[in-house]
């Protein structure tokens, strides 16, 4: 199976990192506008006005690794996002693994591809830049 693997190192502490990338609200702060949190413990993420949309379920929330599991999506379910955070000399080291994926699709790539620029905004958003979401309710926020 194939998996999408990027790295970044970010000034910040692990637990501002962490709290961007386990809860909704910081979903919010960097990936997707429309994020709901029903109250199972999911959190599902709405684009392009719901036409495409993803839940995703906690099954790690340590101080080091924070991993979900997307259990909607044609190309996504049953994908795992993992971010696995390590102090570094100037914050953190942070490692994401989106995984399982069953093949290298063409939006394989396309994720590939929408995922590092998630990094940098995931990096702005934990260095108090605030870009907010890439993806807006109607379109791409650029």
């Amino acid at each position: 199976m194939p998996d999408i693997h990027h790295s970044i190192n970010i000034a910040a502490s692990i637990d501002v990192v962490r709290k961007l990338v386990s809860t909704g609200e910081g979903l919010r702060q960097w990936w997707a506008e429309d994020v709901d949190t029903p109250a199972d413990g999911s959190v599902t993420l709405g684009f392009f006005n719901k036409t495409t949309t993803y839940r995703l379920r906690l099954l790690e929330n340590g101080a080091g690794r924070i991993a979900w599991r997307c259990e909607t999506g044609e190309e996504w379910q049953d994908t795992e996002l993992v971010f696995s955070l390590a102090a570094a000399r100037a914050g953190l080291l942070l490692d994401f693994v989106h995984g399982k994926w069953r093949e290298a699709s063409p939006y394989f790539v396309s994720c590939n591809t929408t995922w590092g620029g998630l990094m940098f905004r995931l990096k702005s958003a934990a260095e108090g830049r605030q870009p907010g979401p890439l993806f807006l309710r109607d379109s791409l926020a650029y």
